[in-house]
């Protein structure tokens, strides 16, 4: 586990307050991993479902289409 000195700003401590006394946490560290843990959750790449995978493996063994130019899709698509 790493160990750091952080400055926080006042609006920040009454958030990590917060967050600690509504999720029944023990210390601020609890509360900053599971503010991390969320933020991971949501804004970063979630990790892939097993059927997307699925899918995506079916799909790279089919045979491409060859549609040459981008008119020649036009036609094929009926645009």
């Amino acid at each position: 586990m790493v160990q750091a000195i952080i400055k926080i700003e006042e609006h920040t401590n009454q958030v990590l307050n917060i967050v600690k006394a509504k999720y029944g946490l023990r210390d601020k560290s609890a509360a900053i991993n599971l503010m991390a843990s969320q933020y991971e959750s949501e804004l970063l790449e979630p990790e892939f479902r097993p059927e997307y995978i699925k899918k995506l493996q079916q799909l790279k063994t089919q045979t491409p289409i060859a549609v040459g130019t981008v008119e020649n899709l036009k036609k094929r698509i009926g645009l």
